[in-house]
């Protein structure tokens, strides 16, 4: 698969938490945890499972940062 986002994240998926329409999808990159709102439709096409090996792909136009 070759995709143009430049920010990509490998990791582990620990968790698949379903709703009516989207799926919180968590992922372990290194200790800390990544989840994406997803359809529950992708969940199925990508066929997800926890403990699999799973990329976070973030492509976003702004990225802020408060401290």
């Amino acid at each position: 698969m070759k995709i143009s986002a430049r920010n990509q994240i490998a990791g582990t998926i620990t968790g698949i938490t379903k709703g009516a329409t989207t799926s919180h999808v968590t992922i372990d990159v290194g200790g800390n945890t990544i989840t994406a709102s997803i359809t529950n439709e992708a969940v199925a096409d990508l066929n997800l499972k926890i403990g699999e090996k799973a990329t976070a792909i973030i492509k976003a136009s702004d990225v802020m940062v408060g401290v």
